[in-house]
């Protein structure tokens, strides 16, 4: 079977490119390097470079990123762009060129569901997060005046421009979900994988076929397993969170802060986010006195393997989104066998059983999320009894051999279909 692929990153071509990935996408490329064992894999993703190579047993497609100096100035100004069907021609030469039996585009906030109308290969749509629903809960941590405040460069020309805005992101989510919604449309085949995405696809595209299929993750956290550490004199607290308004940033700094009165003593390491991010700014402005005066450590972008040192040192993990569909940051965590504190905000309800194998609280709710942290600090029993019970679900939920036979079950009942 020949199967093309349309992502939004480079998959295992990554280290191709000798880049080693900090950050997102790492759960494709663990994908690609499992799935091209079965079909002939190929892969077209957004690159600089547009020079078609074979890397392993996968064929990379990149996609040359068209560079305009003045959009990035606008930008700089708070104007959005996204590429809607611009590019439309390059994926239909792709196409041609490989002549696949099916397609296979990975998230239906990117472009490429434009494809769909313009060709007669069968195409299936993974659902990663959902930029319509991501949009609605934007502001669900902060204030729309948030939108408008900036950072400002100190040096040079860029003096006169501000180095980061929301207000571009979030004119960019509401293009995106206009196009997301549009593409849902004319979609037949929808894969997802939690109850959140299987519910809100029956209303953005009733027409679709659904399958479930789970996610493999990076191959560090299969290979490691958490044990308690021994922080008799600092607990430990681990997220890792990103620059943007809607993961609950705000909320994890006010937990802290009732966390300090409270008296436990503690550290917050936060995986993603430095004190240069504009989300650290306007944060303190917002929160005031309710922002922490310590313990609260920004540990900025890490490597996988720093990721997973940084997680079996610590005594809890805590996902504080206000919108998330499964996140992988998450699932790496359970799959460690850490005690799992997670909002139970879009599929995390997929993910935890609350009580069983982790804690399920409120979006948005400091108190509450500081309150399940002092349950896991004074009950090891019952830490580790959810570790252990999170390890389980994970290890059975993200098993390679399961994900990649029911992928090929769905590609396989795709083709029959048609």
């Amino acid at each position: 079977m020949k199967v093309l692929w349309f992502s939004n990153t480079a998959a295992n071509a990554d280290e191709y490119f000798n880049n080693q990935l900090k950050g997102t996408g790492g759960w494709l490329k663990a994908l690609d390097q499992e799935l091209q064992k079965h079909v002939s894999l190929h892969v077209a993703f957004y690159h600089k470079s547009d020079s078609s190579f074979n890397y392993q047993n996968t064929r990379y497609y990149p996609l040359l990123i068209k560079r305009r100096p003045w959009k990035k100035v606008l930008r700089k100004l708070g104007f959005s762009f996204v590429v809607n069907d611009e590019d439309l021609q390059q994926y239909l030469d792709i196409i041609y060129k490989v002549k696949p039996d099916v397609i296979h585009i990975h998230g239906t906030e990117n472009p490429f569901g434009c494809i769909v109308p313009h060709t007669k290969v069968p195409v299936v749509v993974s659902i990663q997060g959902n930029i319509t629903v991501y949009f609605h809960k934007f502001l669900s941590g902060f204030e729309k005046k948030y939108l408008f405040k900036c950072k400002v460069h100190l040096m040079q020309f860029a003096s006169v421009l501000p180095s980061t805005m929301f207000f571009t992101e979030y004119n960019t989510f509401k293009k995106m979900a206009l196009i997301e919604r549009i593409n849902l449309s004319k979609v037949r085949y929808i894969i997802g994988r939690t109850d959140w995405d299987r519910r809100i696809t029956r209303v953005l595209a009733p027409q679709c076929k659904y399958f479930h299929n789970d996610e493999i993750l990076r191959n560090s956290f299969y290979n490691a397993e958490w044990r308690m550490p021994d922080n008799s004199e600092t607990f430990v607290i681990h997220t890792t969170n990103g620059n943007a308004l809607y993961k609950g940033f705000e909320t994890l700094c006010h937990s802290l802060k009732l966390l300090n009165d409270y008296g436990l003593k503690c550290e917050w390491r936060v995986a993603g986010i430095s004190q240069s991010d504009l989300i650290y700014y306007l944060t303190k402005e917002k929160l005031n006195r309710d922002f922490p005066q310590h313990g609260l450590i920004l540990m900025g972008n890490l490597s996988e393997y720093e990721l997973v040192k940084s997680l079996l040192n610590s005594n809890v993990y805590v996902m504080p989104s206000h919108i998330e569909n499964s996140p992988n940051n998450l699932c790496e965590a359970m799959i460690l066998g850490m005690p799992c504190i997670s909002t139970f905000v879009g599929g995390s309800g997929s993910l935890i059983q609350d009580k069983m194998n982790g804690l399920l609280v409120q979006s948005g709710d400091p108190w509450a999320i500081a309150g399940a942290i002092i349950e896991i600090a004074e009950n090891n029993i019952n830490a580790n009894r959810l570790g252990e019970n999170a390890r389980l679900t994970a290890l059975k939920k993200h098993n390679k051999e399961v994900i990649v036979r029911d992928l090929l079950e769905v590609y396989n009942q795709v083709l029959a279909d048609n």
